[in-house]
């Protein structure tokens, strides 16, 4: 029987570091670790070295991970002397073009420099968004446009919006729309949008291309929207402020600078400034072996789209790339015990640079904790037994590593969950609070149209829209010779009476996918299991 690891699906609930430098104990950096403070500040020497006299805006540095078998090699020797090739990819913007380059950090060098000329752009930096967002205020046509709405300048606060591509022609290459809200005293801007402004902004020259006024709608009531002193509810007298997790002996897991060690379970954990959390290396303990058998080479989240569903002039190219415009690292939030995660939980730092190249420190944006909830994770009482009565009870405890990024209106919480089981589970969960368009409408009555979205207020539509988070993950299941396995039931009639008074039965139906296209599955209400299986290694049976 070949070794396996099934791939469970992912639930999103839609309602709604670089880590603290450290190094082994040899006393060098694992090859896997991000870029260190010094390391950081390094690779700003070295690019701006290359640069003198020129603008260099930093988008994004992070480790140019060494090759497979060379990571793979270093971690199979006790004592490694020599280790793989230490080096940083840059992203920057130089005269207006897009540079990926390469420093060798051993030799203080630039291996490579290419003007990347293909779809797409840099993610933001939070520097020019926020000199972008404060354009308008100091434009004529937008104050004459919020006097015309009878508003108050002071209450208007501006938010940055990516902008989606459907083959227009267009004057500046990297833009952001700007949309507006209204606080008026409040706090939960995104229920009070200020609709039919349309501003574009060209990012090189950090001007505005664009203006458009095209309608007025009311800007929605604030009342009720208040989460920060919420409504109480009269009939509810659930307290759960103050309640606790506590592990008087202390955690049973260690953490060895970014190298986690929980039950049976080893891996590496680390921070990147556009994927956030990196696991890499996770392997098990074979207790009938004695050896650590791998699961898991490297998997962190690659990219998350939103798509809005409105096709109206303010909306139609809202389609956002969550990680790879903002930054799902870059959107990291300081996590705090016995808030988003329990007390008993440790922290790990990261590090960001800013658009100058200087790195700057995101504390605590990862936590590790011990998980139990009451479940149970295995059971079962004997009663066949004469005069006896037997049972046996496992609590499902699991290891948790959580962060948690807000991206504008929405925050996700992303978990990789370490089973006793064997098993790793990645959740995504979605909070915060949904984006808004103001509307003229009060009453879903007076809707005779398609408003792409559900009147949830006055004056408020929630607009229809998806989030598709899409995984990198590189399995390792026992050695590298994985093979991806489709396994499906099938219906069989049965029609020898002798044999069996029952007129059907199913079975399983396994299938080994030989390309990728062959393995690519749309889920949906069929039974189906999904394998990586290594069919090279055989257990006893």
């Amino acid at each position: 029987m070949p070794l396996f690891f099934k791939i469970s699906h992912l639930f999103l609930l839609l309602f709604v570091s670089t880590l603290s430098s450290s190094s082994s104990p040899f006393g060098y950096n694992h090859p896997l670790d991000s870029l260190t403070l010094s390391e950081l500040t390094q690779v700003k020497t070295i690019v701006k070295k290359s640069y003198l006299l020129i603008n260099v805006t930093f988008h994004y540095v992070g480790l140019n991970e060494p090759e497979k078998p060379l990571v793979l090699s270093w971690i199979s020797i006790n004592h490694p002397t020599k280790n793989p090739p230490r080096e940083a990819i840059v992203i920057t913007q130089i005269d207006q073009k897009t540079h990926e380059i390469i420093v060798d950090l051993s030799s203080d060098s630039i291996l490579s420099d290419k003007i990347y000329d293909g779809h797409g752009y840099p993610m933001l930096t939070s520097q020019e968004q926020n000199v972008a967002e404060k354009l308008p205020f100091t434009y004529q046509p937008f104050i004459s446009s919020i006097e015309k709405r009878g508003l108050r300048l002071k209450e208007v606060v501006c938010q940055s919006s990516t902008v989606g591509w459907y083959g227009e022609k267009r004057k500046s290459n990297r833009m952001i729309k700007l949309i507006y809200y209204y606080l008026d005293g409040m706090v939960n801007l995104y229920m009070r949008p200020i609709e039919g402004i349309t501003i574009v902004v060209g990012l090189d020259q950090m001007k505005i291309a664009s203006y458009l006024d095209r309608l007025m709608v009311p800007v929605p009531k604030a009342d009720g929207t208040d989460y920060i002193e919420p409504k109480p509810r009269a009939r509810s007298n659930l307290q759960l402020d103050g309640k606790r997790i506590m592990q008087p002996d202390g955690p049973t897991f260690t953490l060895d600078g970014n190298a986690v060690r929980w039950a049976d379970w080893k891996f590496h954990v680390d921070y990147d400034m556009r994927a956030g959390i990196i696991i890499s290396l996770a392997s098990i303990f074979d207790d009938d072996k004695g050896e650590f058998r791998s699961v898991l080479y490297r998997g962190f989240i690659s990219e998350v789209f939103v798509p809005y569903m409105d096709l109206s002039e303010d909306w139609y190219d809202r389609t956002f790339f969550d990680a790879g415009e903002f930054g799902f690292g870059l959107s990291a939030v300081e996590l705090q015990a016995s808030k988003e995660c329990p007390e008993n939980a440790k922290f790990l730092d990261g590090y960001s640079i800013y658009q100058d190249g200087t790195p700057g420190k995101m504390p605590n944006v990862i936590c590790i904790f011990e998980h139990y909830a009451g479940d149970i994770m295995w059971r079962h009482t004997e009663l066949a037994i004469p005069g006896e009565v037997i049972e046996k009870v496992k609590p499902a405890v699991s290891l948790v590593v959580r962060m948690v990024s807000t991206v504008g209106n929405y925050d996700y919480i992303t978990d990789y969950e370490f089973k006793q089981s064997g098993s790793i589970k990645v959740t995504a969960s979605l909070t915060g609070i949904m984006e808004m368009k103001a509307v003229k409408y009060t009453n879903s009555d007076q809707i005779n149209q398609d408003v792409y979205g559900t009147l949830v207020a006055e004056n408020t539509i929630a607009v229809n829209h998806d989030h598709f988070l899409t995984y990198h993950i590189d399995l390792d299941v026992d050695g590298r010779n994985n093979s991806f396995l489709k396994a499906k039931q099938k219906t069989e009639r049965f029609k020898d009476k002798k044999m069996s008074p029952r007129k059907s039965y199913w079975t399983v139906v396994k299938q080994t996918m030989k390309t990728e296209s062959e393995g690519r599955t749309q889920l949906g209400l069929e039974p189906a299991e999904l394998w990586f299986v290594n069919a090279e290694k055989k257990t006893k049976v």
